[in-house]
């Protein structure tokens, strides 16, 4: 009996060693947080792939309520309304993030600035400007942004904006933000592998169901539509800031649409940044700053970031790029 018993265990061993799980990709489109977010997971069958969907939605949404800076009830609109006026208690999350951003402020000298949203609109990129701003309008509209005004009490957790009429926002940081927590959750329910694609700002892990590398493709300088390389992503995160779309010329000068909070004017000498880091959030916030800092200033601060890297194209469609990239022609079938 013994004998039959561990022979019938052996043949079930042998059958159940040789059923490999096979895995799928689900993926989804949405309109969260005014942009678009592409979902794809990696899971046993479509219907668990929805399920997964439907939680990393739920988690940008939540995080959209708290940063939105449209929404009258979010923690940052409160924050705007006292402006100038008092302190305001916010959530451990919320906090954590406006000091990060801080911290990103202050490595990039005010490069990435979240107060920049009370900046004025002197320049407009809709087709409708005839001449550039003045330097009185150009300092008259910055007069309400700077990163050193806001104030953090760490031991109350509060933030108080020190002016009036001061705004902050997180369009250049909350999209990454969303996307790491979005993963951060899926990873926690045992999601093996995917891709959360913020409008370009992305993060990935694990691997495709057959094991090959999840690819993204960057942008031609002269066309966002056009891939002119493949890159494999591994466990890690990528966004992009580039001038494609909004820009106005004067005097043969392309401004583009990404504004220096610091001056006040667009950034040139630059068409495209993408950063790669595993925060996703972190490469949001400094393909913004890079854009706005130039291809000299830029490429020497990411330099000294560890494990950061960035492919840079100037505004002669030249090509630079930190020694960790390594390019991929054609992305496999």
């Amino acid at each position: 009996m013994r004998v039959l018993t561990f022979f019938l265990f052996s043949i079930l061993s042998i059958c159940l060693f040789g059923q490999e799980k096979e895995y799928v990709t689900s993926s989804k489109t949405l309109k969260l947080m005014g942009t678009r977010f592409d979902i794809t997971v990696v899971a046993s069958n479509q219907d668990v792939g929805q399920i997964n969907i439907d939680e990393a939605t739920a988690e940008i949404k939540r995080i959209e309520a708290l940063i939105s800076s449209w929404n009258p009830d979010s923690e940052t609109s409160l924050i705007n309304r006292n402006a100038g006026i008092r302190p305001v208690k916010v959530s451990s999350e919320l906090y954590l993030l406006i000091e990060r951003a801080k911290q990103i402020s202050e490595l990039t000298d005010g490069a990435f600035d979240i107060s920049f949203s009370g900046i004025d609109e002197v320049w407009k990129f809709d087709g409708s400007m005839k001449r550039k701003p003045t330097a009185e309008e150009l300092e008259a509209s910055i007069a309400k942004v700077g990163y050193q005004k806001i104030i953090l009490n760490p031991a109350d957790e509060t933030v108080f904006l020190k002016q009036k009429g001061m705004k902050i926002s997180f369009g250049a940081i909350g999209k990454g933000y969303a996307a790491d927590k979005a993963k951060e959750l899926l990873i926690s329910k045992q999601v093996i592998g995917g891709i959360i694609n913020a409008a370009g700002d992305l993060t990935t892990w694990g691997t495709k169901p057959n094991g090959d590398k999840w690819l993204i493709g960057i942008a031609n300088p002269l066309s966002k539509e056009k891939i002119f390389s493949w890159l494999p992503i591994v466990e890690s995160s990528v966004a992009t800031s580039g001038n494609y779309e909004k820009f106005v010329i004067f005097d043969d000068i392309k401004y583009s649409h990404i504004i220096d909070p610091r001056t006040g004017n667009p950034s040139t000498g630059v068409n495209s940044v993408s950063i790669f880091n595993k925060s996703a959030e972190l490469c949001d916030a400094l393909a913004t700053a890079i854009f706005i800092m130039g291809k000299d200033a830029g490429l020497s601060l990411i330099d000294q970031l560890p494990v950061t890297e960035v492919i840079l194209v100037d505004s002669n469609n030249k090509v630079y790029k930190s020694s960790g990239i390594l390019f991929e022609s054609e992305p496999k079938p």
